[in-house]
């Protein structure tokens, strides 16, 4: 007998309150109606509705407790942008739909923006990426196309590409990108020649036709920014059009790149082998990979026909997208969601008399302030859009795509997301990257641009009459063949095997059939700018009207326009005033002027106390003069006292050095090397004189001779070397020129030729010199720019111009001439300021001493006195000092020693005997020490004699040795 189990009460009361929970729950939640807008019948549409149910299923299930419910009203766009902003408006009048998402296209979102706006109701797209979707009610749950420019701008400019051409759809998905991406490869120094556009439902003939346009153009780089769908049919056409090969270079944007994972069944891998694309970088989390599993599961048993889906970042962006609007619609509230009507004039439109959703702007502020650690990574909006800083970069190869490196806004490319790499350095180096294996299966990079769209440079040359060795054009009658030789082939030749890398060309004379010259430089120009021809090499001149239309490589001449004039042997040996030659006219004035100057100075300095320098006056200015004249030999004798005079005749005499040396410098060179003089060296000159000069038939010195004022009828043109030189040397007085203007290449031609007898003249005008020709814009220029330098930096180009510009060995020593061996002032005047500066200080100083020095007689308490006298006073101190003459002093001792002499051999004499230490010195001259002794009333020399007749001596001595005593009276 079974007995029956008791029902444990307390359990019945736990299983009541749980029911009663659950209704009173379910009658208390508030349904928000949100619009879901797709295209239902696409894979994609079907992976981005899915990932939205998903996401609410799990929102809500983790969230149970929240009062909100999400319930989606699905729409088909049927790929339609009109389909799409029907169903838009029916859901927003109808449905009263508080927010619609979806919307895969860019073009579908552009204007049901605008009925979110009036409406006020937030339209959330997790794949619309163009930049130019702009509202305030239009949320991005997606990357923005513009935040990838700078990731394709760092890989252009990481292989040093300096051309791309971009190729997008034609609506506004591929236009929108436009300005972001071209201001960012202008930014790494890379132009855009060109923008392709191809139709949104483009034919295979529409395709093959830009294909070919894109073909014949040198760049070779690529941006495809377009649909999956579009884009796999566009590879197709141009593997087939044999663009796929080695030397392209594909680069996909990452709206292709994450879109070919879920359409991987439209798309063929062969076609795409070796590009490289952008996609978005999805951190790699266990949450992730579980709801992949669930998903992938979910979808399959779904949609049992489409099995080849599979989950991309747009799927999970839908997701994040779906969860962020239940989140923010449960921190909205309960109350609000409802719309409103608004009041209208009667001949409104039906969009006019849209409804308006009292929840939309708080619905926008709460979503704009969401965050959250979502499946793609942190969620988190500025200005309504996904914010995302990663790219990782792929390879296409094999049967799938392979990661060859990263992108961040902080690291710039990085081989691995997780480098330690310092972060304040941006790198834009692709050693960053993995090895990339490029279309025509090939690891090289490619160059990026081709030499000539058919493969071969087609180079443009002159035919010319006159200094052929700079291009010289030559036909082989019996071959049929053109032989093209000369200075600027030469260099060309060299330029090309400096190039890092081969560059095919071929020479086309510039003729007519009949061999004559087909036009002007400025005709050749022309036909590079037309395209016929890829570049001219020649002497070529660099001018500014040629090169708004053409670019020049750097110069590989000298620049300038140059002067050659007849010379005249240097017979400066022969000439009798030859020794004035060295030195200009004002030189010479200048030199003697400082001269009597400094001797002023010395004798100014020295007077008052150096015996040398006091006398009569005829004395003191024979000495002053010979003293400073003497030092130009450094001859002078007198003993310098003052201090001043020393120090200015030290700096004087450093003076003369400096000129006697230049002066004899000048002088050797003039008499002992033999010297070719121009005729002429200056243009004022020429056009002064009225002389007439050359120039170059068809030349452009033609427009700067009449620039700087020579009249036509000054002017002749020349066609060939042996004209110019019978016109030079017929000169102006037989109807010839006086000098020719040419370019300095050409002038070295002629004088190498007729050296000995003309002379170039240092540039007068300025110009650029001779370059390489290339079309504008040509990715050439750069690279014989630089390949130019090198040559330069070598032996090489020192080879070629003595091969063509040192013909006649007697040359070697005529050097250009550039001014005359004469110095002038101009290259002395420093030396004299110095010196004369240095003269007047030591003046002032002197005079100030001295005046400080007797400054009693200028302030002494005399009324009776002047100024004028006192002055006066002070003069005769100054002079006061000297002993009147010297000359007369000196004869007056000589006749004192004979009379003493006497006195002492007469009996009847009161004077002791001469001391024996006043006989003279036999070992050489001796100055006898003495005071002369007379009677009170006859003076000897300004002395006194003792009443006794005796001599005595006084306590002072003059400088010079002569002991003199001052007499009674004062002076």
């Amino acid at each position: 007998m079974t007995k029956n189990p008791t029902i444990n009460p307390f359990f019945l009361l736990f299983l009541f309150y749980r029911i009663f929970f659950i209704v009173a729950q379910n009658t208390t939640l508030i349904p928000v109606h949100v619009g879901v807008v797709l295209d239902l019948d696409t894979g994609f549409g079907k992976m981005g509705l899915s990932c939205i149910d998903m996401a609410l299923s799990d929102f809500y299930a983790s969230h149970a407790g929240y009062n909100t419910r999400l319930v989606l009203h699905k729409r088909e766009s049927a790929e339609d942008v009109v389909v799409a902003a029907t169903a838009a408006l029916d859901l927003i009048k109808n449905e009263k739909v508080q927010a619609i998402i979806g919307l895969e296209s860019s073009m579908q979102a552009s204007f049901v923006i605008e009925l979110g706006n009036k409406a006020q109701v937030p339209i959330i797209s997790f794949s619309a990426t163009s930049p130019s979707l702009q509202g305030l009610y239009f949320f991005r749950i997606a990357q923005n196309d513009s935040s990838q420019v700078k990731a394709i701008s760092s890989v252009i400019h990481a292989f040093g590409w300096t051309e791309a051409v971009p190729i997008s759809v034609d609506n506004e998905f591929g236009k929108g990108v436009i300005p972001y991406l071209t201001t960012a490869l202008q930014a790494v120094g890379a132009r855009v020649p060109y923008w392709s556009f191809i139709p949104s439902i483009a034919t295979d003939e529409e395709i093959v036709a830009e294909l070919r346009k894109l073909k014949s153009m040198r760049t070779r780089v690529f941006i495809v920014h377009m649909s999956p769908y579009l884009g796999s049919q566009f590879f197709s056409k141009a593997k087939d059009f044999g663009m796929m090969d080695e030397g392209y270079v594909w680069i996909m944007t990452n709206g292709m790149t994450n879109g070919f994972i879920s359409s991987s069944s439209s798309v063929d891998i062969d076609n795409m082998q070796g590009v490289l694309g952008l996609k978005t970088y999805v951190p790699i989390t266990k949450e992730l990979e579980s709801f992949r599993a669930r998903w992938q599961a979910k979808f399959r048993q779904d949609n049992p026909t489409i099995p080849s889906v599979k989950l991309d970042v747009f799927g999970l962006w839908a997701y994040d997208a779906a969860w962020a609007l239940a989140m923010a619609v449960e921190k909205v509230g309960t109350a609000n969601f409802r719309f409103q009507k608004m009041k209208y004039s009667g001949n409104s439109t039906g969009l006019e008399r849209l409804e308006v959703s009292q929840s939309g702007p708080e619905l926008v502020r709460e979503l704009s302030g969401t965050r959250f650690r979502g499946l793609s990574g942190d969620f988190r909006l500025i200005d309504r859009q996904l914010q995302s800083s990663t790219f990782q970069i792929v390879n296409v190869n094999g049967n799938g795509e392979r990661g060859i490196g990263y992108w961040t806004t902080k690291k710039g490319l990085v081989r691995s997301i997780k480098s330690n790499r310092d972060t304040s350095r941006h790198s834009n180096s692709n050693a960053s990257l993995g090895p990339i294996i490029w279309p025509g299966d090939t690891t090289s990079v490619p160059r990026g641009w081709q030499i000539s769209t058919k493969g071969t440079l087609k180079v443009l040359v002159p035919v010319k009459l006159v200094y052929d060795e700079l291009v010289n054009v030559t036909y082989d009658s019996r071959t049929g063949t053109t032989n093209v030789t000369g200075y600027c082939i030469d260099v060309f030749n060299a330029v090309i095997e400096a190039l890092p890398y081969p560059a095919p060309f071929e020479f086309h004379p510039f003729t007519k059939p009949n061999g004559e010259s087909a036009g002007s430089y400025n005709d050749m120009i022309s036909q590079v700018i037309l395209g016929n021809y890829d570049a001219v090499v020649g002497d070529i001149t660099i001018r500014a009207n040629r090169s708004l239309y053409v670019d020049f490589t750097l110069p590989y001449t000298e620049a300038g326009v140059s002067i050659v004039v007849p010379v005249k042997g240097n017979n400066g040996a022969k000439n009798t005033w030859v020794f004035l030659k060295p030195l200009t006219w004002d030189l010479w004035v200048t030199s003697c002027c400082f001269f009597m100057f400094i001797g002023f100075v010395v004798w100014f300095l020295e007077h008052p106390k150096n015996k040398d320098f006091q006398g009569p006056p005829h004395h003191q200015i024979g000495t002053s003069f010979w003293f400073s004249f003497s030092t130009m030999f450094f001859a002078h004798r007198e003993l310098v006292l003052s201090n001043l005079a020393r120090f200015v005749v030290i700096v004087w005499c450093f003076v003369v050095l400096i000129l006697t040396q230049s002066y004899t410098a000048s002088l050797t060179s003039i008499l002992t090397v033999q010297q070719l003089q121009p005729t002429v060296t200056d243009v004022n000159t020429l056009i002064k004189n009225g002389d007439k000069v050359g120039y170059q038939r068809g030349s452009f010195t033609y427009r700067i001779l009449k620039q700087v004022g020579f009249q036509d009828d000054k002017l002749r043109a020349y066609d060939s070397i042996e004209e110019l030189d019978k016109l030079l040397q017929d000169g102006k007085e037989n109807g010839g020129i006086s000098a020719v203007f040419d370019e300095t290449p050409y002038m070295k031609l002629f004088v190498s030729t007729y050296c000995s007898k003309y002379a170039i003249v240092e540039p007068t005008f300025k110009t650029d010199g001779f370059a390489f020709v290339f079309q504008k814009g040509s990715l050439l220029t750069r690279d014989f720019s630089t390949a130019i330098t090198e040559v330069h930096e070598g032996d090489k180009m020192k080879a070629i111009e003595d091969k063509w510009f040192k013909k006649n060995e007697s040359c070697s020593n005529s050097d250009t001439v550039g001014s005359s061996n004469t110095l002038s002032l101009d290259s002395f005047w420093g030396l004299f300021i110095v010196a004369g500066v240095v003269s007047s200080l030591a003046i002032l100083i002197f005079t100030a001493m001295f005046l400080y020095e007797h400054s009693h007689i200028l302030t002494r308490a005399d009324t009776e006195a002047s100024f004028w006298t006192r002055i006066h006073e002070i003069l005769r101190v100054y002079y006061g000092k000297d002993l009147t003459s010297d000359i007369s002093k000196k004869s007056t001792l000589q006749d004192s020693d004979h009379g003493i002499a006497a006195a002492e051999s007469s009996p009847n004499s009161s004077c002791p005997p001469r001391s024996s230490s006043s006989s003279p010195d036999p070992t050489g001259p001796h100055i006898v020490h003495q005071e002369l002794v007379g009677t009170p009333n006859s003076s000897v020399h300004g002395g006194d004699l003792s009443p006794n007749g005796q001599a005595t001596q006084d306590s002072s001595t003059h400088e010079y040795g002569i002991e003199l005593t001052s007499s009674p009276s004062g002076e």
